[in-house]
């Protein structure tokens, strides 16, 4: 019976998330990591336009995924933020966090220097890496309010829209932490107590 009322919540969750998006989510989103789970290589391109590969990081320190809906928007400005003044704390626990939306690298870019992110952001512009992880997103194209090199606002624009969701690789490969319904500001604080928790 809860675990019927729980599926019944998340679907109504997801409902209103796509309804809020302004979509439907990919068809193609069947597959999902879970705790435990392996994860499989995979590579994007970076803020620097340069390409980063799972292989050349995992097995190294205990890495944070963690998805996003878009560049310069409230709500994932507030988690890109957090990661930025929680940084010290994290790379001291052994932690390196890698950010992901369906944002272009040049969009990346810009959005890291206005915010003087200290940390990676990858271009999921296809979805890739979402299908691989199983995270949801909206293929439709949405527009956001930005800001240029000189920071004179302009408007950058997404094809696809992914939801915000975190996962925490351990130093085994495998998948130590998931969560589907993150809290924006709360997420790095997060990250610092499963993995203290853990030991990992």
């Amino acid at each position: 019976m809860i675990a019927w009322k729980r599926l019944v919540l998340t679907s109504f969750v997801l409902a209103a998330w796509v309804a809020a998006a302004g979509g439907t989510p990919a068809a193609e989103d069947k597959t999902e990591l879970k705790k435990g789970d392996k994860v499989p290589s995979f590579q994007a391109t970076d803020d620097k336009g340069k390409t980063w590969k799972s292989g050349e990081h995992v097995g190294k320190k205990v890495i944070v995924v963690y998805f996003f809906p878009a560049d310069f928007t409230g709500g994932c400005t507030k988690q890109a933020c957090s990661y930025r003044d929680d940084m010290g704390k994290l790379t001291s626990a052994g932690i390196e966090v890698v950010g992901v939306s369906g944002d272009s690298a040049k969009t990346h870019a810009l959005f890291k220097k206005h915010h003087k992110l200290n940390y990676t952001l990858l271009a999921d512009e296809k979805g890739e890496i979402a299908k691989l992880f199983g995270v949801p997103f909206i293929k439709k194209s949405r527009t956001a309010k930005g800001f240029d090199e000189n920071d004179k606002e302009i408007m950058v624009e997404r094809g696809i829209t992914i939801q915000r969701w975190t996962f925490v690789i351990g130093k085994d490969g495998t998948i130590v932490y998931k969560n589907p319904a993150v809290k924006a500001d709360q997420d790095s604080k997060r990250i610092l107590e499963v993995v203290k928790k853990q030991g990992k």
